[in-house]
């Protein structure tokens, strides 16, 4: 096993498949002879050369359907917007595309494609940079949307979702890109649609993904202080949803608790507890609850950044209100 961080380990994973499979390319903007805006790609245009590693202009509406149209001739493209809300530009290409030629060509073609990029709010890159998408993609068919939280689960979702033969979206998170954790040291990969029991607990369910289970860490080891003992589940799939995972932790705790980034309205959070009141109705001993980022588009005033997305305050706070009764 060795440490390494999260912007290593989906470095590794880019690394590891266009060694593994000629058919995988990477194009974006400055992805090659910058490096990567992030430095993901670092080092690999020297490694692989400009046909694999391919700088793009600053046009996300074409080199998208460039990429897709890769995709229908049996190539394996790694798609960097160099921030997730660029993506809307390429909106018509994703949508109208991407995600519907499987299904309108009857299964004759296949879009083996990845998304990838920073999602969700960074520190002071205001509202236009801030956007988290996943609602958004997820309400669509003919997609997978993952976002993991670790560099074990980075790397081995990255490397699952380029060998996927559908569109995938791999959203990551530039406030954790310097998180360290383990990885082995031999090839692997991480089975999309399954979630992750981070915490055994008994008395709640606390559900989240990507750098909201960081705030949700931290105050799961409060509550245990204190005697109180919360499940704490890392979705990592958002589509498909590993519904059982969840059932069977809810069925246990009989309480839950959804964290989400993006905002309440129609977000991810909704459709978690609407599976969790279909399935645990009878289970549970209290409403569940969710918080997620106020109402607004995001501010650019640190004070009022950290207030509008969740934080351990406002997430201990829910908690609480829920678990009214216990001990």
């Amino acid at each position: 096993m060795r440490e390494i961080s999260i912007r290593e380990a989906i470095r590794e994973a880019i690394d590891e498949a266009l060694a593994k499979d000629d058919s995988v390319f990477i194009l974006g903007e400055e992805v090659a002879q910058y490096n990567g805006a992030y430095k993901i790609t670092k080092g690999l245009l020297e490694k692989y050369g400009e046909k694999r590693v391919i700088d793009t202009p600053i046009v996300e509406g074409g080199f998208t359907g460039l990429a897709i149209g890769a995709a229908l001739t049996g190539l394996r493209p790694i798609v960097e917007f160099m921030s997730f809300n660029f993506s809307f530009v390429a909106f018509d290409q994703i949508v109208s595309n991407a995600l519907k030629i499987h299904y309108m060509s009857g299964g004759r073609f296949k879009v083996p494609i990845v998304f990838r990029g920073p999602n969700g709010a960074a520190a002071r890159v205001s509202c236009q940079h801030s956007h988290n998408v996943e609602p958004l993609y997820a309400h669509l068919p003919g997609c997978i949307v993952l976002a993991p939280s670790t560099p074990y689960d980075s790397k081995g979702l990255l490397k699952a979702a380029i060998f996927n033969d559908n569109p995938v979206f791999f959203l990551e998170n530039e406030m954790i890109y310097n998180i360290k954790g383990e990885v082995p040291d031999h090839d692997y990969t991480v089975e999309i649609g399954k979630a992750k029991v981070i915490e055994e607990g008994v008395d709640l369910t606390l559900i989240s993904y990507s750098r909201m289970i960081y705030f949700c860490r931290e105050v799961v080891e409060d509550f245990k202080r204190k005697g109180i003992f919360i499940e704490l589940i890392d979705l990592r799939t958002i589509k498909p949803l590993d519904v059982g995972t969840i059932v069977t932790s809810v069925r246990k705790t009989h309480r839950a608790v959804v964290v989400e980034e993006g905002h309440k309205y129609a977000g991810i959070s909704a459709e978690v507890i609407s599976l969790i009141q279909e399935f645990c109705f009878d289970d549970l001993d209290a409403p569940v609850q969710r918080v997620c980022q106020m109402e607004t588009p995001l501010p650019y005033s640190p004070p009022l950044e950290a207030e509008t997305i969740p934080n351990p305050a406002r997430i201990k706070k829910v908690i609480e209100e829920v678990l009214i009764g216990v001990k």
